[in-house]
C-alpha cells in the first residue's frame, strides 16, 4: 500500500494521551500529530527516534498529521497506523499474496455477523462457500518473536468467540495477523500479557479456526507499506 504523497520524516519527542505525539521536523518546528493507535505499543517507542507520519489536506482536522512508521529501541521499523492493517489485507488478497485465501473472488467489510454483536473485517465468497476473515495488527517484538495482544483485549476474546460460532456452523474462519513490524518473524500469543487471550486463541485453533501471519515489508522513505510472506504462528 502506497500513499500518493511522500511521508514526512521526524523525530518523535514522546506519546502522549494514547492519541497524540510530538515531534521534531528537520526545520527544527515541534508540531503535534495524531496517533492512530489504541494499543500500548510496547517496545516500538524510542524517543529522539527517527519516525514517518503522512499529512492531510483536510482543513477539519485539528491534527493535520498522522504517526505512520515508528523506528523501535532496536532500530527496527513498525508500523503503528493500526488503521492500515484492514488496507493492507484488502490489497493482500486482491493481488493474490494471501495463498490460503486465493479461492475466494468476492468480499465484503465490517459486515455484522454473530451473537455479540460484531463485525467481521472481511466476509469473503467462493464457489467453496464462505470465509470469516477477522484482522490482527502485531507490532510488540520480544526476543527474536511477535506476540498479540501488547494489551488486555477482552474485545480480541470475543471476535474468536465468533469465529468459533461460524466455524461449527460450517463456514471457514480465519485469524490472519497482519505484522506490521520489520523485526518479526513468527508470532505467538502474548500469553504473559493476557493469558485468557492466549487459552482463547488455543481453543479457537483445536476447534478449526485457521491461524495466518503475514509479514509487511516497511519501506517509510517510499511512504510505502506491503504484506510479502507467510510467518509460522506458534502456539
Amino acid at each position: 500500500m502506497q500513499d500518493t504523497k511522500l511521508w514526512e520524516k521526524g523525530q518523535l519527542i514522546k506519546r502522549y494521551k494514547r492519541f497524540l505525539a510530538d515531534v521534531e521536523t528537520p526545520q527544527g518546528e515541534q508540531i503535534t500529530i495524531h496517533c492512530p493507535n489504541t494499543g500500548s505499543m510496547r517496545n516500538c517507542i524510542a524517543e529522539g527516534s527517527d519516525c514517518w507520519y503522512s499529512r492531510s489536506d483536510s482543513k477539519t482536522r485539528k491534527y493535520p498529521h498522522t504517526w505512520e512508521v515508528a523506528t523501535t529501541p532496536d532500530g527496527d521499523w513498525a508500523g503503528i497506523n493500526t488503521g492500515r492493517a484492514n488496507h493492507l489485507v484488502r490489497e493482500a488478497l486482491e493481488t493474490g499474496i494471501i495463498a490460503p485465501l486465493q479461492e475466494f473472488d468476492q468480499w465484503r467489510a465490517e459486515v455484522k455477523y454473530g451473537e455479540e454483536n460484531s463485525r467481521i473485517d472481511f466476509l469473503l465468497t467462493g464457489v467453496s462457500g464462505d470465509c470469516y476473515l477477522e484482522v490482527k495488527n502485531v507490532t510488540l517484538k520480544e526476543g527474536e518473536s511477535g506476540y498479540f495482544p501488547d494489551a488486555v483485549s477482552t474485545r480480541g476474546a470475543k471476535h474468536l468467540r465468533e469465529l468459533m460460532q461460524m466455524k461449527s456452523q460450517g463456514h471457514r474462519a480465519v485469524l490472519l495477523f497482519c505484522v506490521q513490524h520489520s523485526g518479526i518473524d513468527e508470532v505467538r500469543p502474548a500469553d504473559h500479557i493476557d493469558t485468557a487471550y492466549g487459552n482463547a486463541l488455543r481453543q479457537a485453533a483445536s476447534a478449526g479456526v485457521e491461524l495466518l501471519a503475514y509479514k509487511a515489508e516497511i519501506q517509510p522513505q517510499q511512504s510505502r507499506i506491503t504484506l510479502t510472506k507467510a510467518l509460522p504462528v506458534l502456539l
